[in-house]
């Protein structure tokens, strides 16, 4: 940064389980040092942009999922794995790595320039969980392992749609590996935003309206997109669950006319109207789903490996999922898909019957759902600040009241986020992605001063007043029986709460949290 560089420093760590055999630790904690203290002799004003960098470098020693290995690369599935060539395994772990998913890329540039290889380590950001249950005599071992694209990294409502490269906002790559008796299997998903130019700006509205940019450049966008999918995953089944109506539908119609010019034999598009269909309570409709989406499945498979970690089968497709966030409706549904390729696995294994489910075994059923609840909460924190909506569905296998009060005090947390911490937030990362360069050669422009009622303007504060005035307005209702002034008082503060929340409301970038970086690296 202005004064030199930092050293961000993993000061704690846990393991939580082994991938292919090999410790997978968790970071627990991080720390930030500068490495030189030349901005004591600085001048005053480039002190103060680094107190304000330096801050947004304290906000990333809380990123949450980061995970590594120092014995395999966490960054490339199994069956990436096992098609590394010989040349390819003996290079350092860091070289072997899939650069979407290197965490730390950015920030190991440095050490890579010096050759510093024992000290790259590839950090990943996303989910690690696994269990073990018994299915008779036979103990099954249950990886998922959730992988998220560093190339459009994000906050919800910060980071919404594709660039112009075709890089989309909140692309995760979920694996759920299966080892029993000696075989393994492993079966990839993604997910990943509607991949066309859109955004949602905030303003204060619960839901602000979706705008589409560049409407024109759209069809070339998700060419581009489903060109790199294609690529790395083989065919792919695009699976969008947005609404048919309304904002939801009217960017729903803009994807499927996009893709209508780029699909082929090997990239197909399906859209089912989860919320239509489902309703918020019956999620085991999504079997209408599974039953349109059931040859594509059997078709492109999953990688299956026999005792002596021969290929017995390979995953030649994948299935690409969308809702609006790429959370609740996606994992919903993800998690569905998953638990039909395992039970397929474990059929092909001889250990299930043609009819037998994860259902008929309570305990596999339980730790299965916890396993899928635990990997949405996880990918949820991560972009919008909040566990996954209808999560008790995941976990529970059915809507409770429970589950969906929570999800109420989690829409308006995230709204909460949304408007008045994710722009920090997204500075921070876009800073330690590489996204924001820090140069003492830019001209940095320090944040203005804001001064008046701007200065002291805050959603909190707004809110008092709106409900002081509703709560003065109330009183003097009361007492209007008793004398009719007090009706005059109560109109008074009534039209003082609604003149300051439509203040609010048409002011809204005043008591919004937005980002103060600009000019990105791409």
């Amino acid at each position: 940064m202005l004064s030199g560089s930092y050293l961000m420093v993993i000061t704690d760590r846990e393991c939580v389980g082994s991938y292919l055999g090999h410790p997978i630790f968790k970071v627990s904690s991080l720390k930030v040092f500068p490495c030189d203290h030349s901005l004591k002799n600085s001048p005053t004003e480039q002190k103060k942009m680094e107190t304000e960098f330096s801050g947004l470098l304290n906000i990333a020693e809380r990123t949450p999922g980061l995970y590594f290995s120092y014995e395999t690369n966490l960054t490339l599935s199994a069956q990436r794995l096992h098609d590394l060539g010989d040349e390819s395994k003996l290079l350092p772990l860091w070289r072997q790595a899939e650069p979407r998913f290197l965490w730390n890329n950015y920030m190991l540039e440095g050490l890579i320039d010096s050759k510093l290889d024992p000290y790259l380590l590839p950090i990943v950001q996303g989910s690690f969980h696994h269990f073990q249950a018994a299915i008779g005599k036979d103990i099954i071992d249950v990886t998922l392992i959730a992988r998220r694209c560093t190339r459009r990294n994000g906050t919800r409502m910060w980071r919404r749609g594709a660039d112009s490269d075709g890089y989309v906002a909140n692309f995760v790559e979920t694996e759920q590996i299966m080892h029993l008796n000696g075989f393994t299997a492993s079966f990839v998903q993604v997910r990943g935003s509607i991949p066309l130019l859109w955004e949602q700006i905030v303003d204060l509205t619960y839901k602000p309206k979706f705008e589409l940019v560049r409407l024109e450049e759209s069809p070339r966008v998700a060419e581009r997109h489903f060109l790199d999918l294609r690529k790395k995953y083989g065919a792919v089944l695009a699976v969008d669950l947005v609404n048919t109506h309304g904002g939801e539908g009217r960017l729903s119609e803009k994807f499927a006319n996009a893709m209508q010019h780029i699909v082929s034999d090997d990239l197909r598009y399906w859209h089912f109207d989860f919320h239509h269909i489902c309703g918020h309570v019956h999620f085991e409709r999504l079997s209408i789903l599974y039953e349109q989406i059931v040859d594509f499945l059997d078709r492109n498979g999953y990688l299956l490996l026999n005792e002596k970690g021969e290929k017995m089968k390979e995953q030649l497709g994948v299935v690409r999922t969308n809702c609006i966030d790429c959370l609740d409706r996606t994992n919903v549904t993800q998690s569905m898909i998953a638990r039909n390729m395992l039970e397929g696995q474990l059929r092909r294994l001889g250990i299930f019957a043609a009819e037998e489910t994860i259902s008929s075994h309570p305990n596999l059923d339980e730790c299965f759902k916890i396993l899928w609840a635990n990997h949405g909460d996880d990918i949820s924190i991560q972009y919008s600040g909040t566990a996954a909506l209808k999560g008790d569905f995941v976990r529970c296998g059915k809507r409770t009241m429970q589950g969906i009060a929570k999800d109420g005090i989690n829409a308006l947390l995230r709204y909460y986020f949304n408007n008045f911490v994710d722009g920090t937030k997204q500075d921070a990362i876009d800073l330690l992605q590489g996204h924001y360069i820090v140069s003492v050669s830019r001209d940095m422009t320090p944040s203005s001063q804001k001064g008046g009622l701007e200065a002291v303007a805050s959603f909190p504060l707004a809110l008092s007043f709106v409900l002081t005035g509703f709560f003065f307005a109330t009183l003097s209702l009361r007492q209007v029986r008793y004398d009719l002034r007090h009706l005059f008082f109560s109109v008074i503060w009534a039209g003082l709460s609604v003149a300051i929340a439509a203040f609010v409301r048409a002011n809204g970038r005043i008591f919004c949290n937005r980002p103060r970086l600009h000019k990105p690296r791409c």
